[in-house]
């Protein structure tokens, strides 16, 4: 017996949150997000996308066992920017069933239809600060804190439910050098004078240069990403929330922040204390004792994660990007940082990936979305039902 349940009160927004941390019991790769972030995720007070999106979760109970659960997300300033009529499906978990999967897939596109839909596609979230993409490579590999872990069999579910690949992701392993490339910095200082830029990140701690700096920082970054894949501007309060998250993580010896002659942000690197390890140990709980964990993290890091690196269009291939790169590797080899690990970059983004050309990388994962479209899937659906009153 399958039953499909939409979350409407508390205590089943609480099912839907702690539902992947059953699934993953025992599984050192898998990373959660804080619980106080997903159980607020349908409340407008605490989640600032819902300016731009409206959501649905449901539950997915077989046999009277929950089994797996999805969101779906209709992202309307993407759909307005892109001309599209997209669904996302997100936060999707679900046991090693085929019936559980179609289920709770076939929700999502029956509430995309209703909401005039033409394509479902995911897994996305609510904009590019959240989790997304289906891990297909690198199972042996812990997730970053940015990226969701999944099982194998998840790509097999989204594929029999009907899905093809829409995106691309690859992860990197960086190799940390023993000492700076001096080659490289005497590059950087030449690159200087010829373009007229200043690094800024030297200049005060976050919560001094992130008024100055951090909305001209993410229109920046806004207008670099513009063409990437399904790509939402970060902007109103979202931005606010991105840049508390920056006042309080980011560490300025790994970041980077280059400004012209006019003051203007033409460039921007972050690299993150990895938080992986004490969300592990505290289980998404934001404790006193989890928070002691997290601070310990970003105070004394032995892992980074690369969060972005941006540089204006006007800018791109000039190699100002070296200028980032070679600051933020002389302090983390300065500072004994142990590894480095990449967030997602999409296949095509071939501008991000050249900007690593200078270090030697390997590839640890890899990551799709998927999509189909679903205006097909109601035509079937009105065929075979005319069929059968015939």
């Amino acid at each position: 017996m399958l039953e499909i349940k939409e979350v409407k009160t508390k205590a089943d927004m609480r099912k839907f949150v702690d539902f992947p941390f059953r699934l993953y019991k025992g599984e050192r790769n898998y990373v959660p997000s804080f619980r106080s972030d997903e159980i607020g995720m349908l409340d407008p007070a605490k989640n600032p996308s819902l300016a731009d999106c409206s959501v649905r979760c449901w539950l997915a109970y077989k046999d009277g066992k929950l089994a797996g659960r999805v969101a779906g997300i209709i992202q309307k300033k993407y759909n307005s920017i892109s001309g599209r009529k997209c669904i996302r499906f997100s936060r999707f978990d679900c046991i090693d069933d085929q019936s559980v999967a179609n289920a709770l897939l076939a929700e999502v596109e029956r509430y995309g239809r209703a909401e005039g839909m033409d394509t479902m596609h995911g897994p996305w979230g609510f904009n590019d600060q959240d989790r997304e993409g289906l891990l297909t490579y690198g199972f042996d590999r812990r997730a970053t804190y940015a990226t969701n872990y999944n099982y194998e069999y998840y790509e097999k579910l989204v594929r029999a439910a009907g899905f093809a690949d829409e995106s691309e992701w690859l992860e990197y392993d960086f190799v940390i050098p023993e000492k700076t490339d001096e080659r490289i910095a005497r590059i950087a200082d030449r690159l200087k004078d010829k373009f007229h830029v200043r690094e800024v990140a030297d200049t005060g701690p976050m919560r001094k240069l992130i008024p100055v700096y951090g909305r001209r920082a993410l229109a920046m970054v806004n207008e670099a990403y513009a063409s990437l894949d399904c790509y939402v501007p970060v902007e109103g309060k979202i931005a606010d929330a991105v840049l508390d998250q920056f006042a309080t993580v980011i560490n300025t010896r790994y970041f980077s922040l280059l400004v012209n002659e006019k003051d203007e942000v033409v460039g921007m690197a972050v690299m993150l204390p990895s938080l992986c390890e004490a969300i592990q140990k505290s289980k998404g709980r934001m404790t006193p004792l989890g928070i002691l964990r997290l601070l310990r993290a970003i105070k004394r890091p032995k892992e980074l994660e690369m969060a972005l690196i941006a540089v204006r269009p006007d800018y791109q291939k000039t190699g100002i990007n070296s200028l980032m790169i070679s600051r933020i590797m002389s302090n983390l080899i300065a500072d004994g940082i142990e590894k480095v690990e990449s967030n997602p970059e999409l296949v095509t983004n071939t501008a991000v990936q050249s900007q690593w050309t200078t270090l030697e990388k390997n590839v640890i994962k890899r990551r799709k979305c998927f999509i189909k479209s679903i205006a097909e899937s109601a035509a079937l659906s009105e065929a075979a039902a005319a069929d059968a009153d015939a």
